[in-house]
């Protein structure tokens, strides 16, 4: 199959569920050539026959220390690309307090997400010729500890932090690099299928505004109207009461 020489090039990590899954399918319908990336290799090549444009695909486990280099020969195999996107991470309610769930917590979505975003931007570095989109999905769990979920607050918070630094990082080393930072609330995926949240978003218009946020080049976006609000809200509960709340 050929393909426009004009058409952008995406690298999708975490494509094979949830917001990145549809992320993928709506850039596909966009006319994108995508590589997709994640743990399941059938669900890749079931993709891969499904949607328009995939011309790679890589089994990558972010936690794995080879992660960056399979990343690496993905982004070489495709002749390089235009956006990545990150949307592989994992959460677990968690007031028992598990060890392992909250170390598995931390190499996913704080080392595995530092060694993806960093093996983008300084190939992104090494080419400078040719403008790159880096977004990743933190949440709105960022903005306050939450006790019912410590790791993965957390480490939502180091990777809404860590794109600002890279963002400052960018201008400072006058890279053409544009991050974005996604926050959504609680989106209807299986990371929260055994929990009764509120507020729930479709997954599949999550990805419609996430796509459009990407073409404006948005630097911040809260998904949605509802959780910007209570965002405000939260931002305005000194820290003195917020730990005496009983949020679950």
């Amino acid at each position: 199959m050929s393909h426009s020489a004009q058409a952008k090039k995406a690298i999708i990590m975490g494509a094979t569920s949830g917001i990145g899954q549809e992320v993928a399918r709506c850039l596909s319908e966009k006319g994108w050539l995508l590589g997709l990336a994640g743990r399941r290799t059938a669900v890749l090549e079931q993709m891969q026959k499904d949607l328009h444009g995939v011309i790679a695909i890589a089994q990558i486990d972010i936690t794995d220390a080879n992660s960056s280099k399979r990343l690496e020969d993905l982004i070489l195999s495709m002749g390089g690309i235009d956006l990545y996107f990150h949307s592989s991470g994992i959460g677990f309610q968690n007031t028992d307090l598990n060890p392992d769930l909250e170390t598995a917590t931390l190499e996913t979505n704080a080392l595995g997400f530092v060694r993806c975003i960093t093996t983008v931007f300084n190939y992104s570095a090494q080419h400078p010729e040719k403008q790159l989109h880096i977004a990743a999905i933190s949440s709105i769990a960022r903005t306050k500890g939450l006790g019912a979920a410590p790791a993965y607050s957390a480490t939502k918070r180091l990777q809404s932090q860590y794109l600002e630094s890279l963002a400052q990082l960018a201008h400072i080393r006058h890279l053409p690099i544009i991050l974005t930072d996604i926050r959504p609330g609680f989106v209807d995926t299986p990371l929260i299928e055994s929990s009764n949240y509120p507020l729930k978003l479709e997954a599949k218009e999550v990805a419609k505004k996430i796509v459009r946020a990407i073409e404006k080049k948005r630097s911040v976006v809260t998904l949605d109207w509802r959780y910007r609000l209570l965002v405000a809200g939260w931002r305005l509960i000194p820290r003195c009461i917020w730990v005496r709340l009983p949020i679950h």
